[in-house]
């Protein structure tokens, strides 16, 4: 009997979810802007208190682990690497596009379609990928900067569902191919409530990642900016 808290905080919702044995039990989240830091333990102690789990009685700790922003994926590392370090309990990362891609197959019947959630990056550029209906990758997680001729080969022999915060910039653009298609849930941002499963299988497989040396997958470099004063 598994229980695995979750956490994700790659966009602006920040939310948590516990799971036992991959099965939903608890789900708590926020759309607040910059909350992260401040709401991100509240939401799991309610849970903890809700569900009236102690927790001691985690067997570990999942965190959505990138792409997406970098300031949010460094307050949900830094708490999920707390907790594992305190309780000595495994880490587990979870990719944050897939957590997408893994709610969106729930809604399609055709198999031969495919997947590519889209995590909105600054102008026409997308964090993305694009996975079979078994979450199998047919293109790698990577930074794409959206034109005509994006995903052009794949498009040219599949149906693609774009989903996530990032296709409705996309839809103008790609939606000259008949094989690109953007469903009425391409809103979809990464919920902690998705994870479970994948998190589970990995709990099972004992894919557990280095506390002391894991980093968010930021796929691009971050870069500061010094603010003239």
């Amino acid at each position: 009997m598994a229980y695995i808290l979750s956490f994700e905080t790659s966009t602006q919702a920040c939310s948590v979810a516990l799971h036992q044995n991959g099965q939903l039990i608890s789900a708590n989240e926020i759309h607040t802007s910059h909350s992260h830091s401040e709401k991100l333990t509240i939401l799991a102690q309610q849970i903890l208190e809700n569900t009236q789990i102690a927790l001691e009685e985690i067997e570990a700790f999942a965190i959505s682990k990138g792409p997406g922003s970098y300031t949010g994926l460094r307050i949900g590392v830094s708490t999920v690497k707390g907790l594992c370090f305190s309780l000595k309990k495994p880490f587990i990362a979870v990719s944050t596009l897939e957590t997408i891609a893994f709610e969106v197959k729930n809604f399609i019947i055709d198999d031969s379609i495919l997947i590519c959630p889209m995590l909105d990056a600054r102008r026409m550029e997308v964090y993305c990928a694009i996975y079979d209906i078994n979450l199998i990758p047919k293109l790698n997680i990577c930074a794409e900067i959206i034109t005509k001729d994006s995903f052009k080969e794949i498009l040219d022999k599949h149906k693609v569902f774009f989903v996530g915060d990032g296709a409705e910039k996309c839809k103008k653009i790609l939606s000259i191919h008949q094989n690109a298609f953007f469903p009425s849930i391409n809103y979809l941002t990464p919920h902690a409530k998705n994870m479970g499963e994948l998190a589970f299988k990995k709990f099972n497989a004992q894919l557990f990642e280095d506390v002391a040396y894991f980093e968010p997958f930021y796929l691009k470099e971050f870069v500061g900016k010094k603010i003239n004063e």
